[in-house]
């Protein structure tokens, strides 16, 4: 988390770009295993207690970063159509001849967004080229098809023409153009960080912003307090049973998929934050969401059992659950991934919201990720989330014992699975797993960068030198650390997450500051920062 600091601007080691400094800059830095005694009942204290030391950017660490974002972005121009200023889902690892995949995601539109506003502020674009991009790419979103009642857009269109796609991005069948939550979430804080960051685009990303209704995703009867939607079809698809109806009262019914968002510590927590931030969706949603499942033998198909406390909030009973990692108690996410957990927090200030719960459970987080790949798994590296697989096409990765999931996020490429069983209902399948050929994902690294910077830039040098994953577009996309396999294409997604953490650590808590105006703090925070999670040291 940075300190609230004044800015300078520096060159960078190569090429003159200027990178954003932030000499003051104050956050976390790695203690070992046996560090951050102090986090014993942590309710209240420092965000960054668990990973303590005060860290400031050499001029080394702002050259290297400076050249990592100047190749990351230019990757994202690779991507970049340059008639609909619409950025690719992926492009192989040629950034001079790029061969774009032909579908894109709000998802993809929303990164490529606030990566322009990253590019103007570390000095790598000019205010003129950022005014450009951003005019364009919103220009064009403000014509393609999409669900005009809610505001929302389809989750699949042609990044070259603009168009909705109706077959699916592998081009193997016919689909309904699907409408997702998340999705839409991603890009609305694309939208509220634009407008904020580029006066000059405001009304044109107001224009899009303020048809969004959230409203649409969310049921109140889907669990006393509420759930949020994965999404909705505008007309009923062929091949799936779905709920007709109409959550927001206004328009057309509309056919939704039967499945909701009921856990906290994912990424689709962004649609929820959105919602109070707009007005559209009570606070109760968020405490209607497990922290982990019940302490209960009915849901012993998870990975571990289990312990935590019960707290009432907005007149709700939450189970502030927690799983055990290597002396840490930590509200897992699904897969055990660093994107579920830690995507948020590159837009909403979590851990300064919400000290109590996120200001804890993030450094957790990511002690855990770096634990896991340096002494546990003993890869030599660390960084695990959704990428590329290094044998084709894409997986998920993460550190399977603070997931949910008992089909696993696994962390190396033999998929293995961690099972520790549920103490008093069944036994581990799995407790003590030996681990294969790691895979390290390193826009992983960048989102842990807010929490431990030396670590993540140490780690990510050594991925870049060692490893050789790195090319003309900046990091690929993974790398099998035994094999040396490398996934040698880039991810529209995974190279906005690197540009927005460099942005938020390199720039002033950039992308933060400014999603979080005053509409924004007024709705979220007052409900994040009630809760206090059972997090902390055993």
């Amino acid at each position: 988390m940075t300190a609230n600091i004044s800015r300078r601007t520096l060159l960078a080691a190569t090429g003159g770009a200027a990178l954003a400094g932030s000499a003051g800059l104050t956050t976390s830095s790695y203690a070992g295993p046996q560090g951050a005694a102090g986090l014993q009942g942590a309710a209240g204290r420092d965000p960054g207690a668990l990973l303590k030391g005060n860290w400031h950017p050499s001029r080394h660490d702002r050259a290297l970063v400076g050249r990592w974002a100047r190749d990351t972005w230019r990757s994202l121009v690779a991507m970049t159509d340059e008639t609909t200023g619409l950025p690719a889902d992926n492009i192989g690892a040629s950034v001079s001849s790029p061969v774009r995949s032909k579908y894109t995601s709000p998802t993809n539109i929303g990164g490529y967004l606030w990566s322009v506003v990253v590019a103007r502020e570390l000095g790598i674009i000019s205010p003129h080229e950022s005014v450009r991009r951003l005019t364009q790419t919103l220009t064009t979103m403000s014509r393609v098809d999409h669900h005009e009642p809610s505001g929302m857009y389809f989750n699949w269109y042609d990044e070259a023409t603009g168009e909705v796609l109706t077959v699916d991005p592998d081009g193997t069948k016919q689909i309904t153009p699907f409408v997702s939550s998340v999705d839409n979430g991603w890009f609305a804080a694309a939208l509220m960080v634009v407008r904020n960051a580029e006066p000059r685009v405001r009304r044109l990303a107001d224009s899009l912003l303020n048809k969004m209704n959230f409203a649409y995703y969310y049921n109140p009867a889907a669990r006393p307090g509420g759930l949020m939607r994965g999404g909705f079809f505008e007309t009923s698809p062929p091949d799936e049973e779905t709920d007709k109806g109409n959550h927001a009262g206004t328009g057309p019914d509309v056919y939704y998929r039967k499945f909701h968002y009921d856990t906290l510590n994912t990424e689709a927590r962004i649609a929820g934050y959105i919602g109070f931030a707009l007005g559209q969706v009570p606070h109760t949603q968020y405490f209607a969401t497990y922290r982990t499942f019940p302490d209960s033998c009915d849901w012993s198909w998870v990975e571990q059992r289990p312990k935590g406390v019960h707290r009432t909030y907005l007149g709700l009973d939450v189970y502030e659950g927690t799983y055990s990692y290597r002396g840490m108690r930590l509200v897992p996410s699904w897969g055990g991934d660093m994107f579920e957990s830690l995507m948020p927090d590159l837009f909403v200030p979590e851990a300064k919201w919400a000290p109590r719960s996120w200001g804890i459970n993030h450094p957790l987080t990511v002690r855990a990720q770096i634990e896991h790949g340096l002494l546990e798994a003993k890869y030599g590296y660390w960084g695990f989330s959704p990428a590329s697989n290094p044998k084709g096409g894409y997986a998920v990765y993460g550190v399977e014992p603070i997931g949910m999931d008992p089909g696993g996020y696994p962390s190396d490429l033999e998929g293995t699975n961690y099972d520790g069983g549920f103490e008093g209902c069944r036994d581990g399948a799995n407790p003590n797993p030996t681990y294969g050929d790691g895979v390290v994902t390193p826009h992983a690294a960048f989102l842990a960068m807010s929490y431990a910077p030396r670590q993540a830039i140490a780690n990510l040098s050594k991925i870049e030198k060692e490893l050789h994953a790195y090319g003309a577009g900046g990091f690929y996309d993974a790398v099998a650390v035994k094999s040396g396999l490398i996934a040698k294409r880039y991810l529209a997604l995974d190279q906005a997450m690197v540009m927005g953490a460099i942005g938020n650590v390199f720039g002033n808590d950039l992308i933060r500051r400014n999603f979080a105006d005053r509409r924004a703090e007024r709705g979220i925070r007052p409900v994040i920062a009630m809760e206090q999670f059972s997090s902390g040291l055993e």
